[in-house]
């Protein structure tokens, strides 16, 4: 009785289940895209809870064509009418549509366990370290003379440096007479960034060299 009445007939075993499976599977698949790749905490949250969030909507809608296709006006109208955001604004705009279509359709046992549950994976990935770049990871920027072949001028100061150092892209600046080069590189230890630069700077000529943490941006879906 109290599944039917939570539910809409849909068994809370079965919810359960199929919940911590996406759940699961979700943060599976994050873990997998951080390997070797620049991402951001927003977007690995994101990728995490997702499946669980497009679980619950297709169980609200299954057998009902026409729940089906009023949800794919509403989720297209909201995703292509609307500013681009973050990955998190984007996920939590997804939840609240989910929340909508669930009160909607009379489930408002699911609706409250959908809130509890997303919001409460949602509070500890974002408290915990879960999907944080490696504090190892930097963003270096370098100026050189546009006379200088960039072409793997800095590859054994990066060899003795670095676990990794991946060219991002090439800016011209001062009118063509400068380039600056980004790389996403990560360090062996962070004691010896100084002596990198140090070395950097004396073969590009003294130039500017900007090296920080990598910026998150806003992570657009």
């Amino acid at each position: 009785m109290l599944d039917t009445i939570l539910t809409g007939g849909m068994t809370l075993k079965t919810l359960l289940i199929c919940t911590a499976a996406s759940l699961v599977l979700g943060a599976a698949c994050a873990g997998v895209f951080m390997l070797r790749n620049t991402y951001t905490k927003s977007f690995v949250i994101t990728l995490t809870l997702l499946p669980a969030i497009v679980q619950t909507v297709i169980m609200l809608v299954n057998g009902n064509l026409g729940t089906g296709v009023a949800v794919m006006g509403a989720f297209s109208l909201v995703r292509f009418r609307s500013a681009p955001g973050s990955a998190r604004e984007i996920c939590s705009l997804f939840l609240s549509m989910a929340l909508g279509l669930a009160t909607g359709t009379g489930y408002i046992g699911i609706a409250v366990f959908l809130c509890l549950i997303m919001n409460l994976a949602q509070f500890v990935f974002v408290f915990s370290r879960f999907g944080e770049c490696r504090s190892e990871e930097r963003e270096l920027k370098i100026t050189i003379p546009e006379d200088l072949d960039y072409t793997g001028i800095f590859d054994d100061i990066f060899a003795a440096h670095t676990r990794r150092a991946a060219l991002t892209r090439v800016k011209t600046s001062n009118m063509g007479s400068l380039y600056e080069l980004s790389y996403h590189i990560t360090l062996k230890d962070r004691r010896t960034e100084k002596a990198m630069i140090d070395e950097i700077r004396c073969r590009n000529g003294n130039l500017n060299i900007v090296c920080g943490r990598m910026t998150s941006g806003r992570e657009e879906l």
